[in-house]
């Protein structure tokens, strides 16, 4: 019989949790970013879970089937560890390997430093772990791409209703003009520049691939045409409040083993933004996907699968594999 995907429902620090669960063995945690949720991790789950590792990949606070409350105070970092904090005390994980993608690889670093005792090792796709700055992300961000406010997507996505709303208007749209390959990549900066001249997040975005099937892009649709944006979006509008935490608090060395792979062509985070990461992370391994943009566990899922199994490989029971 092949891996069965189990789905499951936990309570943790104050919401309803939507769980994914494949497997037996070493426990390693996926986490998805934005706009996405558990099923980013599809082509992950079954070779991860197959070679002897339990897959556990939640849809995260605001998205799929996962409580999304309505206030963005409700999205700071500290309350997404917490999270999934309560996660591993609702599945039984004293510890477990802990991996994300774009928002969960911010999450990935920032549980792993807050809860060094429960992180075994730590992978982030895209996300590198940054030290507070002195302005806050949303600012820091805009002025090292040289935008300006309208020419932002963070900061557009600042304005409670507005992305709702552009990105809700045709949810196919969206999502087959976002996960697209490398080929595209500058569809996804011309999002990121909400146009190039602040008229559209979408709007100047044509025709081209997708990485989605039919059955995955009706996956997608029809969640988000449930949940709407808002959730995920709220992560965004917390981020400098959460700033405003984490500067208060020195940044600690992280000490465990930990891994940052980059994409080649990511217009958004871009490989050199994790230049200066082996300061406080001494154990860090750097791996780069050529030819590869944003998405990249489901651009180049098996490139990607060899290196989580090569990294998390020895933590496997050997009477699993």
């Amino acid at each position: 019989m092949g891996t069965v995907i189990r789905h499951s429902f936990v309570d943790t620090n104050g919401i309803r949790m939507h769980v994914t669960d494949a497997g037996g063995g070493y426990p390693l945690v996926l986490l998805h970013g934005f706009p996405e949720l558990w099923y980013s991790w599809r082509k992950q789950i079954y070779a991860l879970a197959d070679a002897g590792f339990r897959v556990v990949a939640p849809d995260l606070r605001g998205y799929g089937g996962t409580d999304a409350p309505e206030e963005a105070s409700a999205y700071v970092m500290s309350e997404l560890v917490e999270d999934l904090q309560g996660l591993f005390d609702a599945l039984g994980f004293d510890t477990a390997g802990v991996v994300g993608h774009d928002w969960g690889g911010a999450l990935a670093w920032q549980f792993a430093l807050r809860h060094p005792e429960r992180t075994a090792r730590v992978a982030s796709l895209g996300s590198p772990l940054m030290p507070p700055g002195p302005v806050p992300p949303t600012a820091m961000l805009r002025d090292h791409f040289g935008l300006t406010d309208a020419t932002f997507y963070m900061r557009r996505f600042l304005d409670p209703g507005v992305a709702e709303a552009e990105l809700s208007a045709d949810v196919r749209a969206t999502f087959q003009k976002m996960l697209r390959p490398a080929r595209h990549a500058q569809d996804l900066w011309t999002f990121a520049t909400v146009g190039g001249d602040g008229s559209s997040l979408l709007g100047k975005i044509g025709p081209g691939d997708s990485l989605l099937s039919k059955v995955d892009l009706e996956t997608y649709v029809r969640i988000y045409k449930r949940t709407g944006f808002r959730g995920g979006l709220n992560w965004y509008r917390a981020v400098d409040v959460s700033w405003e935490q984490e500067r208060e608090q020195p940044m600690p060395k992280l000490e465990m083993p930990a891994m940052l792979i980059v994409a080649e062509k990511d217009p958004i985070l871009r490989p050199e933004l994790g230049a200066s990461m082996k300061t406080f992370v001494p154990e860090l391994r750097v791996e780069t996907l050529a030819d590869c943009s944003h998405w990249m566990q489901q651009e180049r899922p098996a490139e990607v699968n060899a290196l989580l199994l090569d990294f998390f490989g020895d933590l496997r029971d050997p009477e699993l594999e």
